[in-house]
Formats: structure tokens, C-alpha cells, sequence
């Protein structure tokens, strides 16, 4: 099987949902980091064979196939297509599935993978809210004959979560404390500068709070009685996009591009669509299996931090080292743009391998519907 190769990974700020990128339009967000992304590879775009773009409330100024519109609204050539995917929080981390195995399979030279989502201007669910609006079900007769009409939600699921590893609130602001420590460190120390493309005149995550403390997360209010869960220990609502140039050994050497991380393995993994935010655990052990490795052949991982204990169980149970584990912050701290954070935590991930010398990466995340992708890149 041919190899796959990152030759290029950009990314905008992650701006928080009343800041300044909430205005900028979802096409014009992706075309930012798309015209970036050409001009940083150096590569003819009409070499580009296709443009895979994850998000996930495709709605409003984010429908009509957002891949296919930001490509032309960068005022890159009409010959190259678009196609927009949903994975819900996975959609851009299945853009680079998509990309890395058209790449692979011999049938691709350069595809680009990418994601966008302006939570600030298409709020999410904003796409179901036509069956709410009309009365109709979000879900069929078949889905409710299976699992009745139970309430499901990322909310419920998280809490589930808690009550099945007896997590408590206090660890779980702990945790969250920690995600903000280390952001505002990365940050501090410049970190992300070189993969991020201002616009809009912001040049840095919007949503890090370096002042928080315990006792600002003790007075919030828990999202329901009874709950361990509080917005403190939850994903941001944020706007962002990404982008990566996937190419073939092939494409490197008539390109005269410089590898930054080969692909090493690909999976994907269903679990309990009820607790919705467990699949990230036999995602990672199948994805170790098949590659021939062990949790601590694992230099970086990035888990999306969804809700804390998405990523606290599964350091748990994968017994990884939580030092390894989004070691510049995750999502509590630095948001979440749902169909963007996909690209945009590959992008951190090839950095802080190339930055730290680390050769394994691991990436993954928690998907609507219980499932998830992981990736797992060598730095070349």
C-alpha cells in the first residue's frame, strides 16, 4: 500500500463565539486557510485532485457544500471539487481519513482535509431545528424501537460517564484547571505561532482564561441538579478552521515538498450511542493493535476535550501518561468549533512532534452517535 504524507498543517485562531471571527463567514474562514495552506506547501493548486472539508451544522452560510464554495471564495482554480462531510465532532478528522486513504490507495496524489465551523454565526443543532420547528421526530421508528425515547445528548452522555468511573466534580474542575494551566503556558511561550494564520486581527486563541481558579468553578452552577458537570468542564462554543495537504511519495518528489508526518494508521470504532462518549477507548486500543504499538510508544496524544471525562477515562483506561495527554491544553481551554477541531488538533499534534522530537502521535475524539476516529502519525 502506498504511503500517505502530511506536507502541510495551518490553522486559524480558535476564536470564542461572540469574538471578532464570529463575523467572519464560514466560506471566508475556510478560504483563509486554504489560500494559507497553498501558499505555505508552495504547491499549484490545480494539482489538487479534491478538497474533503468536515462540518458538522451544515445550515444557513454553512450549507450549499462548504468545501466546494470556501475553495472558490479563496479564488483557487474552478477545477478542483469540493466535498463537505459530517462526522459530527469527527468531521474534519475523517476529512484526513478520506484524504490519506484516496492518497493511499493509489488513486490520489494531493487531497487536501480540512474543517470549518463558525458556532458564533450557525449556532449548533441549527440543522435539526427544522424537524423541532414542524414537530416532526429527530429520530425514526426503527431507532426508537431499539433505544425507546430515552433522552440522548453529549450532556447526559457525559454525566453517565461520571457516574460509570465515579468521577466527582472536584476532579473533574481539577482536570479542567490543568487543561487552562497549560494552555496559558503554550501560549505564553508561542507555541501555536507558527501554525496559526491571523484574521480578522486575531492572532491568538480567544478562549484561555490563565485566571481561573477552583473556587470560580466551585460557584457555578451544575448544568443540572445533581450533576457533577458544569460549563467549566466543558468545550468552549468557538469558530475556526483548518487545514492539511495530504500527499503521496509520489506528489513529494515531483512537488519538491518536505514530509512533516507519514500516516500510520486509520480506524474507526462504534460504541454505546446512549453514553455517545465512550468509543475513543477500544478506538485507541484497535488502533495500537493494528499498528503494532503500546500506549507508551505514544510521544503526543490529542484527545478532544469534549467534557472532562472524555479524556480522564480514557487516560484511565488506556494507562497513559496524562503528561503525554494534550500536553499544551485541550478544549476546555482553548474551544471547540466542532467540525474544525478535527484539523486543527492534527495540526497542533504534527507541531508539538516536531517541536518536542517526539516520533508517535495519537489523535482522537468522541462522536455523535457513539463513535470515533483515531489517527496515529510518525514525524518524519
Amino acid at each position: 500500500m502506498a504511503e500517505a504524507y502530511i506536507v502541510g498543517a495551518v490553522r486559524t485562531p480558535v476564536g470564542t463565539r461572540k469574538g471578532a471571527l464570529a463575523a467572519v463567514h464560514p466560506a471566508d474562514l475556510g478560504a483563509h486557510v486554504l489560500k494559507e495552506l497553498m501558499e505555505r506547501t508552495g504547491v499549484d493548486p490545480s494539482a489538487v485532485e479534491d478538497v474533503v472539508m468536515g462540518c458538522v451544522t451544515q445550515a444557513g452560510p454553512q450549507a450549499l457544500d462548504l468545501a466546494r464554495t470556501a475553495w472558490l471564495s479563496a479564488g483557487l482554480p474552478e477545477s478542483v471539487p469540493g466535498v463537505t462531510i459530517d462526522r459530527q465532532c469527527g468531521s474534519s478528522q475523517q476529512a484526513v481519513h478520506f484524504a490519506a486513504q484516496g492518497v493511499m490507495s493509489g488513486t490520489q496524489d494531493l487531497v487536501v482535509a480540512s474543517g470549518v465551523e463558525n458556532m458564533g454565526m450557525v449556532p449548533m443543532g441549527a440543522n435539526a431545528q427544522f424537524a423541532l420547528d414542524n414537530g416532526l421526530p429527530l429520530y425514526g421508528e426503527g431507532w426508537t424501537e431499539r433505544y425507546g425515547t430515552q433522552e440522548i445528548s453529549q450532556f447526559r452522555g457525559a454525566q453517565l460517564m461520571c457516574e460509570k468511573w465515579g468521577f466527582t466534580r472536584e476532579q473533574l474542575e481539577e482536570f479542567s484547571l490543568e487543561s487552562h494551566r497549560r494552555a496559558a503556558r503554550a501560549l505564553e511561550a508561542g507555541y501555536f505561532d507558527d501554525q496559526i494564520a491571523p484574521l480578522a486581527g486575531v492572532t491568538r486563541d480567544e478562549g484561555v482564561r490563565p485566571d481561573t481558579t477552583l473556587e470560580k468553578m466551585a460557584a457555578l452552577k451544575p448544568l443540572r441538579e445533581g450533576w457533577a458537570l458544569t460549563a467549566a468542564v466543558a468545550s468552549q462554543v468557538s469558530v475556526g478552521a483548518g487545514a492539511l495537504l495530504i500527499a503521496s511519495e509520489r506528489a513529494v518528489k515531483q512537488h519538491n515538498l518536505t514530509p512533516l508526518a507519514r500516516i500510520v494508521q486509520l480506524s474507526l470504532v462504534g460504541d454505546d450511542p446512549v453514553y455517545m462518549l465512550t468509543a475513543p477507548i477500544p478506538a485507541t486500543r484497535i488502533a495500537l493493535e493494528k499498528a503494532g504499538l503500546g500506549i507508551d510508544d505514544i510521544d503526543v496524544t490529542e484527545i478532544n476535550e469534549a467534557f472532562a471525562p472524555v479524556p480522564m477515562s480514557w487516560i484511565q483506561e488506556l494507562g497513559a501518561d496524562p503528561a503525554k495527554v494534550n500536553p499544551n491544553g485541550g478544549a476546555i481551554a482553548l474551544g471547540h468549533p466542532l467540525g474544525a477541531t478535527g484539523a486543527i488538533l492534527m495540526t497542533k499534534l504534527v507541531n508539538e512532534l516536531h517541536r518536542t522530537g517526539g516520533r508517535y502521535g495519537l489523535q482522537t475524539m468522541c462522536e455523535g452517535g457513539g463513535q470515533a476516529n483515531v489517527t496515529v502519525i510518525e514525524r518524519v
